[in-house]
């Protein structure tokens, strides 16, 4: 068992060799980033290459892409010529066996601010609703942007950010944004890595400013990072007397809800509640995303409504993209969740 600290904490540390950071809230960890084993194929989403277009899809509308290691397939490609280089961004975690997924669309995202110059326009965060705060933020875009013709989208976490934090981490963006459309090469390259699990916890969960930074040798042992790993590790999720399993298939993620030794009218309900509240953490700790489909306890139709809210509920403040897909006939319920995380 580790130590529980109160509030919210960023832990960093290792877990089998490889780079991992934990977000712990009141002693329970609520996040997990981990870094891919080394020699791992899969490059992290936010890579950006220099491609090469190599072969049309047609009907798909789609292109193969040749990067400096493997295979790209870019989405909506139009207008590209056998051999054309152009820049390509990783947009999730590559399925096993199939090509990397990349958009031409890149963009440079940082704490305060992403900058998308494919899509011209400076937005902000629509929660952000204090008046003074997005005219302030409106003039700091504005003055990094300088020249650039290049569309900025202001984060939530730049309202809690003092002015020359927001100026420090627009100017980065700018002059890397800059180097990179720049770019006039013509062979596959790699020019910038996705971030890692410690810049990624940094760019992500630093605003607000945590109540602690653990970033010494025992703190996985000590706050139960491991342990959370471990478990994360195992397909059942214990929902008190109920449980759920959470496996992963090369089709899908497949949710198996049990009541357990509950075997009250309201079972079933109650089991379903729990495991829709449950359920965006377990996903988050396991890195999975995809398809992915809950078999739920038996339920009347009549009780659908309530489960639907749930899970708009719990998904309604998770990280990761995630869309509610709806029902099958068969009375599943099933989802579809961007891959933008390394499985554990």
């Amino acid at each position: 068992m580790g130590r529980a600290l109160k509030g919210r904490v960023i832990a960093l540390g290792q877990s089998d060799g490889r780079n991992a950071a934990a977000l712990i809230i009141d002693g329970v960890v609520e996040d997990l980033l981990i870094d891919p084993a080394d020699g791992a194929a899969a490059a992290a989403p936010g890579t950006i290459y220099r491609a090469v277009a190599t072969r049309p899809i047609k009907g798909q509308g789609g292109m193969f892409v040749r990067l400096p290691q493997g295979t790209g397939f870019l989405r909506g490609a139009r207008g590209l010529g056998n051999r054309q280089a152009l820049l390509v961004q990783v947009t999730s975690v590559p399925e096993p066996g199939k090509a990397v997924p990349v958009t031409d669309r890149v963009l440079f995202k940082g704490r305060a601010a992403i900058i998308t110059p494919h899509a011209p326009g400076l937005n902000i965060s629509r929660r952000i609703r204090d008046d003074d705060t997005r005219l302030r933020l409106h003039d700091t875009a504005t003055a990094a942007l300088g020249t650039h013709e290049w569309g900025v989208i202001m984060r939530s976490a730049a309202a809690d950010l003092d002015d020359n934090a927001v100026a420090s981490d627009m100017a980065e963006l700018v002059g890397l944004a800059a180097r990179v459309i720049g770019d006039e090469g013509s062979q596959p390259e790699l020019l910038i890595d996705g971030a890692g699990a410690h810049a990624l916890a940094w760019r992500e969960w630093s605003v607000p400013a945590p109540d602690a930074l653990e970033d010494d040798a025992g703190a996985f042992e000590a706050l139960g990072v491991h342990d959370a790993i471990a478990s994360a590790r195992r397909p059942r999720v214990d929902l008190g007397t109920a449980f759920m399993f959470v496996q992963a298939t090369r089709a899908l993620v497949a949710i198996d809800v049990n009541t357990g030794a509950d075997y009250s009218p309201a079972a079933a309900l109650k089991a379903n509640l729990a495991a829709a509240r449950a359920l965006p953490r377990a996903l988050r700790l396991r890195g999975l995303g995809g398809q992915i489909a809950i078999d739920l306890a038996p339920l009347p139709k009549r009780d659908r409504r309530q489960i639907e809210t749930a899970l708009r509920r719990a998904f309604r403040t998770d990280p990761v993209e995630t869309a509610l897909v709806g029902w099958t006939p068969l009375g599943h319920f099933e989802l579809q969740r961007k891959r933008e995380r390394i499985p554990i």
